[in-house]
């Protein structure tokens, strides 16, 4: 009789690598194709846009995807994710050769022994910062060229990985989740629902505040541990393994009159990158040029040769390649669900069981429905074009006003972004970070849990006082 404990061989449970969830993912999507009746809604011009014409859902002819659609899928969706994937790696890699001049190193010092005595306002002033991007131009893929920045300066401070990415990552939700004036999520939704453009913004301005507090608070207690005790935190082997690419704040070296220059054509493209975005309509192959269009000047200003430029650059991409590559896997799963044509009867049955529900949580059915839908189209202006023409007229039947199916769709399209393991982008800044995404997942779940919870009062009480204009 063996005396091994059984305990002893016991493996621990090991969270799937991202690639490797996604995978099943996808493979979950295309068994479904074959018990899934297809389905779709008739597609209609208005003022330009394609939208979905909510009664005109019917049943087609099944097409369920076969051994080698499966596999198609994947580079299909590589293909159709090319712009964000190549965004990535140009905006990561011309962000290495700024890195590389040291201008940015040595401000965060600067800026570090500026916060030293006064730590805990760094977190919430820095969270306010990037939820101010959220709120008006929907930072998202933007955040992957802040990551590297907010990680020195917290660990200048003496926190962690996980709290610089936080800043970044985290305050831009906020914004992002509020909405406040996001052209990209309100916008096109309200734009659907037939509302004031962005209107109801005094609302949304309350909910930005709230959020900011909750999050800013969440990441100070986590990082008061951290600053406590090094050990505690989640990050502590990543931490020691990257002690010398910290700065140290006893000997911060004095900003050159080159790094000055780099300096300021970095402030001048953020400040090109936020009137483009807002008022040139810029998406991600421009805001891609303007960082390549930076990285080789600074270079430049800074006395790199033109090898040497390019050297830096392949540095970038390598080190970001991973977690781009992620971004077209990711997408294999809508195209799966588009190619099979079941996403139209996923969204047409979700709207189906709200309209059962009673009057009393209908409301919460919708915002329920918004956030399952979130995980299979992350798109924040994908997802307002699929259901709000769907969940504008059900508001109408419910007796819900359009502003509130706004608000569900808002949020129920915000909240979960910042876990999603289906969202390329997130992998990628994790990717960069070097946070494995279940450590992630651990951290910033509870924190996501909250905010839907909030989002639940902020809907039922919107629901309450007839949130409008109508």
């Amino acid at each position: 009789m063996s005396n091994q404990n059984p305990s002893a061989t016991k493996k621990k449970f090991k969270f799937p690598h991202p690639v490797v969830l996604m995978f099943c993912i996808v493979l979950i999507v295309a068994l479904c194709s074959y018990f899934v009746p297809a389905g779709e809604y008739a597609r209609i011009q208005v003022d330009g846009r394609t939208v979905v014409d909510p009664n005109s859902y019917t049943r087609v002819e099944s097409n369920p995807i076969g051994v080698m659609e499966f596999l198609l899928a994947f580079p299909t969706g590589m293909t159709a994710a090319a712009s964000i994937t190549f965004f990535i790696m140009i905006v990561s890699a011309s962000f290495n050769i700024i890195t590389e001049t040291g201008a940015i190193k040595s401000a965060i010092g600067r800026a570090a022994v500026a916060f030293r005595s006064k730590e805990n306002l760094m977190i919430p002033a820095v969270l306010a910062i990037f939820s101010i991007g959220g709120a008006t131009f929907g930072m998202s893929e933007e955040n992957v060229v802040f990551v590297p920045i907010t990680i020195a300066l917290a660990r200048a401070l003496g926190y962690d990985a996980m709290v610089g990415t936080s800043l970044a990552v985290l305050g831009a939700a906020c914004g992002f989740c509020a909405g406040v004036i996001n052209p990209f999520t309100i916008g096109v939704a309200q734009g659907l629902a037939e509302l004031p453009m962005f209107s109801g913004v005094a609302y949304r301005i309350l909910i930005w505040v709230v959020l900011v507090a909750v999050t800013s608070f969440y990441v100070m207690r986590y990082g008061k541990k951290v600053r406590l005790n090094p050990q505690s935190g989640m990050m502590y082997e990543t931490e020691l393994a990257e002690r010398g690419n910290g700065i140290d704040l006893s000997q911060v070296e004095k900003i050159t009159g080159r790094q000055k220059i780099v300096l300021a054509i970095v402030v001048a493209g953020f400040v090109f990158l936020v009137y483009g975005v807002m008022k040139l309509g810029w998406y991600v192959s421009e805001i891609a040029a303007l960082f390549l269009g930076m990285g080789i000047v600074s270079g430049l200003v800074y006395g790199f040769t033109p090898d040497e430029i390019v050297k830096h650059f392949q540095t970038g991409i390598r080190d970001i390649a991973n977690g781009a590559i992620m971004v077209g896997i990711a997408r294999a799963i809508l195209i799966v669900m588009e190619q099979s044509m079941i996403i139209d009867t996923a969204v047409h049955a979700m709207s189906g069981v709200i309209a059962s529900l009673p009057s009393a949580i209908s409301v919460l059915g919708m915002y329920a429905v918004q956030i399952l839908t979130n995980f299979f189209i992350p798109s924040g202006s994908g997802q307002a074009a699929a259901t709000m023409p769907i969940m504008v007229p059900l508001a109408d039947v419910l007796h819900i006003n359009r502003q509130v199916a706004v608000l569900c769709f808002q949020f129920g399209d915000g909240f979960t972004n910042s876990i999603l393991p289906v969202s390329g982008t997130m992998m990628a800044i994790l990717a960069m970070a070097k946070i494995p995404y279940e450590k992630w997942l651990k951290f910033a779940g509870p924190l996501v849990g909250i905010w839907i919870a909030l989002g639940g009062v902020f809907i039922v009480a919107a629901n309450m006082f007839g949130y409008g204009p109508f």
